[in-house]
């Protein structure tokens, strides 16, 4: 469907749900109105425009710390893909990866948003990826966190794991069970201590309902299922190339690849790369670190994009 054919109504909402902690996210709810449900987002302060993505199983929560940061100097937008956070739970979306990337492209339009720094991680990247690659006139830079952009045929166990969780019993697990964010999400992290029962609580109430919990689930499937997504991003990476890159990553991370750090290398081959010790979620393991990096990578690009008098 074209982005045309999407009526988009967006409203503010502050009817947050009780058990968020509005001092950790003490930020104002956005909807957005799209086809399926209603995609919510926060935006706060002004400047240059930021965007992060979140993958699975968490939500803008993730980014917080960055946002309270950077809004002071930037227009921080970070939003939740339909199936997670406060967005709608619908059980007719597709939750294929082009539909989220179109989700993005409507925000992105919506917002009437332009030299956009996207932010990605896990998930997040192949979806602003993919938005990018057709749209790189609006991107000012990339950080890429702990993400992919290519075909993981070559990746067995990842390919297996993601067989197995498409299966009913993979359903199972995740839909029932709460798989993703009670028992991945905690394996994740590598300084164990990060992940205290108030942010886990974060991470879970999103999929309190088994109903509720189709986002992960098929973000699962989509490793294995997806794969002619993936090869179109890779098809496109030229676009990309000349773009200001920052790759930050967790090199303790139990659920993507040493090797895929080393891909990145190849396929970016400008990019800045910083490499820290903590697993999957940076952001909650070590956010001030995250958010210096970032910054000090804003810095050192708008000097090098300063007019010669």
């Amino acid at each position: 469907m074209s982005l045309k054919k999407l009526k988009c109504l967006s409203y503010m909402n502050n009817q947050q749900p009780t058990w968020l902690d509005k001092t950790a996210y003490s930020f104002t709810s956005h909807f957005l109105k799209v086809s399926q449900g209603e995609l919510h987002y926060v935006d706060e302060g002004k400047g240059e425009p930021i965007l992060f993505v979140h993958g699975t199983p968490t939500w803008s929560f993730l980014w917080r710390n960055q946002i309270k940061e950077f809004s002071t100097q930037y227009r921080c937008i970070a939003f939740d893909h339909l199936g997670f956070g406060l967005s709608t739970k619908p059980s007719d979306f597709s939750y294929s990866l082009d539909a989220h990337q179109q989700n993005l492209a409507l925000l992105v339009e919506h917002l009437q948003l332009d030299n956009v720094t996207l932010v990605m991680h896990d998930f997040g990247g192949p979806i602003g990826l993919g938005w990018a690659l057709q749209n790189p006139d609006k991107v000012a830079r990339l950080v890429i966190m702990n993400t992919w952009m290519w075909p993981l045929t070559h990746v067995k166990s990842m390919m297996q794991g993601s067989k197995f969780f498409g299966s009913s019993v993979g359903k199972f697990l995740y839909t029932t069970l709460n798989f993703s964010p009670r028992f991945l999400l905690p394996l994740a992290f590598f300084h164990k201590e990060k992940l205290t029962k108030e942010i886990h609580q974060h991470y879970l109430l999103p999929f309190a309902d088994k109903k509720e919990r189709l986002g992960p689930w098929n973000f699962a499937k989509a490793l294995a299922g997806e794969t002619t997504y993936f090869e179109e991003l890779l098809k496109l990476k030229q676009s990309l190339t000349e773009k200001p890159t920052l790759i930050l990553w967790g090199t303790k991370d139990k659920l993507i690849p040493a090797s895929f750090l080393e891909i990145w290398k190849q396929t970016l081959p400008t990019a800045h790369v910083i490499e820290m010790e903590t697993g999957h979620f940076q952001q909650e393991e070590n956010p001030e670190i995250v958010t210096r990096v970032i910054k000090e990578f804003f810095q050192d690009t708008m000097k090098t994009q300063e007019p010669v008098l």
